[in-house]
């Protein structure tokens, strides 16, 4: 539970704005949205998240075109922006952060390796995307992963 003390700054900041929050996620599988739903009264500013860990549910949900997941893959800054400005579309959030990468052990190649993972926060019009290496299990990694998306989603944020 290391999410907790950025959970309540995010839910902190998100009253104090009336910002609404959302999430799409890919090699998360849900760790955001069950970090977000750890703090009471997180139904006041969090709208839900996206598990999209298809390229289908990535089309299908969030709007990714298939020629950018055909050109630079799921795993990349390409993909990871047209997520997060999916899921601002998908559940009318203010701002959105969106995951992808590769947590392991296994899937990873030269050209990108395991622990390599994107983050993206978006409002719709401003995007900022960011390349990560993260290190150690699947585990370790997906944490890693929830703790640097929730601290990008509250530097967006702040401005």
């Amino acid at each position: 539970m290391e999410y907790i003390g950025l959970v309540e700054e995010l839910a902190a900041l998100a009253a104090k704005k009336g910002l609404t929050v959302s999430a799409a996620e890919s090699c998360t599988g849900g760790l955001i949205g069950t970090a977000m739903t750890s703090h009471a009264g997180a139904s006041s500013y969090f709208l839900g998240s996206a598990v999209t860990y298809s390229n289908e549910s990535k089309e299908r949900l969030l709007g990714v075109p298939r020629g950018i997941l055909f050109a630079y893959g799921a795993v990349s800054r390409q993909t990871a922006a047209c997520m997060s400005k999916g899921a601002v579309r998908l559940y009318g959030s203010d701002v959105a952060v969106a995951v992808t990468g590769i947590a392991g052990p296994g899937g990873g190649t030269a050209e990108k390796p395991v622990g390599l993972v994107y983050i993206s926060v978006s409002d719709g019009t401003r995007t900022v995307t960011s390349e990560c290496r993260f290190s150690g299990t699947r585990a370790e990694i997906r944490v890693q992963t929830v703790l640097s998306a929730l601290r990008m989603l509250i530097d967006f944020i702040e401005g």
